[in-house]
């Protein structure tokens, strides 16, 4: 099954929630380490990396908020409390916001460092959003890092609900994320 139903999630929509989840814990693990290892002559090209990936991200991310706009979201189970509902909406919600401010203050620092991570793995530039500015620079790099962590919380709680759902209340909310069955 591709597209999502009213109690399922499809594969698409699936391959985006692992892919993307996976990517971002991926970049947050490889910023930590660039900014936690001593100053080296390649530390250009690791950023350069770092960049290229938040890029193709953004892409991914977009990608995955058309398709979660064009098919249906599974409802949650008829018995989930009101609160519940309202929590797992405001996490989705923040989980997307978040990334997106955190992607975007990257690509924001990219302009305004010199020199730029326009470069794409090569192959093309990609346009700046910003003009270079050091003080501009390390101002966006300080909150792509405060936001890094403010993701990396959300996703730790993401992580816990998913776990509550299938080891506290043994309904299929998180397992359908793996195998897309109905539940």
């Amino acid at each position: 099954m591709i597209r999502n139903t009213t109690s399922s999630w499809g594969s698409v929509a699936r391959a985006f929630h692992w892919i993307i989840g996976l990517t971002i814990i991926g970049m947050l693990a490889f910023g930590w380490w660039m900014n936690h290892v001593p100053a080296r002559p390649d530390r250009l090209f690791y950023r350069s990396i770092h960049a290229d990936i938040g890029y193709l991200l953004l892409v991914l991310m977009v990608l995955r908020l058309v398709w979660r706009w064009i098919n249906p979201v599974p409802a949650m189970p008829a018995e989930t409390p009101g609160w519940e509902r309202v929590a797992a909406r405001a996490g989705h919600i923040a989980l997307y916001a978040v990334a997106f401010l955190v992607i975007m203050l990257g690509w924001a620092h990219s302009g305004a460092h010199t020199p730029d991570y326009s470069s794409w793995f090569g192959l093309f530039h990609v346009p700046q959003i910003t003009s270079p500015d050091k003080a501009a620079a390390n101002a966006y790099e300080d909150r792509h890092i405060l936001f890094a962590y403010v993701l990396l919380a959300l996703i730790v709680i993401h992580l816990a609900a998913a776990a509550w759902h299938h080891f506290v209340k043994h309904d299929r909310v998180a397992a359908r994320m793996v195998d897309g069955e109905p539940g």
